[in-house]
Formats: C-alpha cells, structure tokens, sequence
C-alpha cells in the first residue's frame, strides 16, 4: 500500500520516470555514477527520490560542465544532471507537460511529444513556396540569459502546486560544477542537458514568442525549434518591420537577437527573382536555396527548397574521421557494420528526406575509409585500390544489407567507379 505523503508523487511515478532516462541514456554528473552503477542498487536509489521529492525535502546537486565545440571555434556548454536528479526532473516533467501541451503553440516543434524536426522542415519547404521572404532568427546565447522571474510568470499561469514551483526553482539555480571541481552559482537561464529544460524553454519561447506573434502578426506563419525560428513574410518591407517588432519584443523580454546570425532572406524562385544579396538559410542541419527542380511537365525550373547543409557534412565527415576505421584492423567487416549502422541510420532516415544524392559525397568517405581498412588488414589488398574495391563489391554480393547504406541503395559500385576514375577521397 502506497504511504500518504504530503507531495502527491507515487513510487510507479518514480519507476516510470526512471525507465525514461534509461532510454535516453546520458552520461554521468558530478558524482560519476553511470546509468550502469545507478541500476546496481535501483530499488535504495529510486526510494530515496521518491522519498525526498515528496516529503520536500530533495535538494539538486550541481550540474556538470560539459563544453561542445561549435563551428568558428565557440563552445556550448551543457549542464549534466546526475543519474538521480535526471530521474527526479523526469517525474516533475511527467506531471507538467501534459498541461503545457494543451496550450502550445503547433508551429513549436522542438522537444514536443509526436512532433520533430522532420516536421518543422516540411512546413518550411511549404512556407517558402508561399511567401517569398523569410526571416532567419537567432537568439543569443537564449539557454544561458533566459530570465527565471519571467519564466516563473509564465509558469504560474499553469502551475499552482507550490512544491512544483519550489522544486523548479531550485533546478534552475542549481550550481554548474566545471572540471576542475569550482562551482558558479546561477540566477538565470537553464542549463541545455538537463531533462526539464526544454519543456521550460519551450513554455518561456510560447508566452515570449509563440503567443506574442498569434496575436501582433496573425497573418505571418512561422516555425520554432525550441530556439531556431523562422517567420515568413510576403515582401522586404514587411520583413523589416516585422523583424523590427520582434526585436523590441525580445528586448522586452530580456533576450537579444544575435545581430550578425539575425537575416533577411529572399526566397528567390522563378517567380520571384529580385537583387537580393541573401538568398540562403540554414535550419536543422538543412540549407534552404534556390535550387533546379524539375516541373511535371519534365522540364528544368529555379525553385527554391532544402539540401543538406555544408554544416551538417562537416560534422558527419568529422564522425567518421574519429572512429578511425582504417586503424580497427583488428575488427572483423561485421563488427565494424555493428559499430556504423546505426549512426548511419540515423543520417539516411533525416538527411534523406528530400534529395538523397545529398549524402553520396559522406558514404563515398565513408567506403573509402572501410576500403583502407581492408587494405590493412589483408595484405594481399595493400598495393591496389581496384582489388580492394573488387574484394567488396564480392563482400556486398554475398550479403548486401550488412551495411545500412547498401540496404538504402548506396552500394560498392559507387565506389570502384570513382575510384577507377582516380577520384579517391
């Protein structure tokens, strides 16, 4: 029988909580206890949470520092919650997303249950056929200068559980913990990592953006991915007096729009040619340009839609340069397909979406790097790319789904052609 506790928060919440960190897996915190050590002792270690969570007296501890490199050179810092208070965030988050669902916004696709990127990406591709300018927003450093006393507005207007809102409070002033063990209190934003930081960011964005934009510019669609968002307008001048009202309402709200990433730009297409110097953007991990399509009637016409973006092949070439496949001479063939399918997957299932030939340039590194590999390993491959590449196309006649890229239509022959060409990456 479940014990009456001041806090209405009940041991499957707990269970329940826990099995969905378990699935979204994550690192250690500050105290260096994996997912693996947490589960050694799961039943003492969830009925503490439950617990302390309930009787009011669970306390966070500091979130770790995790630097991420980012393009030119900056650093994303991420706050890592430990095991235990990703399960405790998990429980308060379980509570409070179901009423915050009900009010987004359904143009607000980040970190939303039944909704992704894949989503935001269609409505773009289809907003840029209709409107012929577009307004490429960035938020600096959002996660980092998100004001608490705002948010807390926000939250108060759906929440009334005063240890709901104590227990929020104190995740959001939680201590960042860098790597040589010096603490920097918080007393504002919310650290990107933790497992409730998302839905409050959503639900400061909804009020700050989301709500602001329905009810100001009801005619101008848009698309937000928690902070990425993009606001279409029907021509120059009115892009510019839009964007000039989003940036006083963003000052409003104490946030800043970046003014280098903040853009214009002009979605140039048959029909809408013009001298416009900005004609491209990137959002989630695509780049929005003009481009040549081909009509029904077959013949070839500028329109205007998504690639994948210079960004994103940067990064996924940079992925498989650190596994070193080449230097795994000890793998065999299928455990080196057990360690690459699914982050390829993962890359065919998104950067396929609307022009796969896109992602040729990263399999053919991708092959060439698995052809050294062979080389390596059997010596009688060592001196020639052409029975190195022969020696797979046998491999992939043999079993042509080991790799999750010969299953999608990317096979060896690919790579002999370029490679007999002389053409070697």
């Amino acid at each position: 029988m479940e014990v009456t506790r001041p806090i209405p928060i009940t041991r499957m919440m707990v269970m329940e909580a826990y099995k969905r960190v378990k699935a979204n897996r994550g690192s250690a915190g500050v105290d260096g206890e994996s997912l693996e050590m947490f589960e050694a002792n799961l039943k003492d270690n969830l009925y503490k949470i439950w617990n302390r969570l309930t009787s009011g007296s669970y306390f966070p501890p500091a979130v770790k520092a995790v630097p991420i490199p980012k393009a030119g050179g900056k650093v994303r810092v991420l706050g890592v919650p430990t095991v235990a208070d990703r399960v405790a965030q998990m429980v308060v988050k379980q509570i409070l997303e179901p009423r915050l669902e009900a009010v987004f916004h359904p143009s607000s696709f980040g970190y939303r249950p039944r909704k992704g990127a894949k989503d935001a990406l269609e409505q773009v591709r289809r907003n840029c056929w209709k409107f012929g300018w577009v307004i490429d927003l960035d938020i600096r450093a959002f996660f980092d200068e998100l004001e608490h006393e705002l948010l807390f507005k926000a939250l108060e207007r759906h929440v009334s559980e005063k240890w709901m809102l104590l227990y929020v409070g104190r995740w959001l002033k939680a201590e960042m913990e860098e790597a040589d063990g010096t603490r920097t209190a918080r007393d504002k934003g919310t650290p990107q990592g933790g497992v409730i930081s998302p839905l409050l960011a959503n639900l400061f964005l909804h009020y700050a953006f989301d709500k602001w934009m329905e009810q100001e510019c009801p005619e101008l669609p848009f698309e937000r991915y928690a902070d990425d968002i993009i606001v279409h307008c029907n021509t120059l001048e009115q892009a510019e007096q839009t964007l000039a009202l989003i940036r006083a309402r963003m000052e409003a709200c104490r946030l800043v729009l970046h003014p280098d990433k903040t853009r214009i730009v002009h979605c140039k297409q048959r029909n809408r040619v013009e001298d416009y110097p900005v004609v491209s953007f990137d959002f989630l991990g695509y780049t929005f340009k003009p481009q040549k399509v081909k009509t029904k009637d077959g013949r070839t016409s500028l329109g205007f839609g998504p690639s994948v973006s210079k960004g994103a092949m940067s990064k996924m070439n940079a992925k498989i340069k650190e596994i070193g496949i080449h230097r795994r001479t000890g793998s065999t063939l299928q455990s080196l397909a057990d360690r690459i399918n699914p982050m390829l997957r993962g890359w065919l299932n998104y950067f396929t979406l609307y022009r796969k030939h896109d992602v040729r340039p990263i399999l053919y590194n991708l092959e060439n790097r698995l052809l050294g590999w062979a080389r390596n390993r059997h010596k009688r491959l060592h001196g020639s790319f052409k029975r190195a590449a022969n020696w797979f196309t046998r491999r992939y006649v043999e079993n042509p789904r080991l790799f999750a890229h010969w299953t999608a239509g990317f096979t060896p022959t690919h790579v002999s052609q370029r490679l007999r060409k002389g053409r070697a990456v």
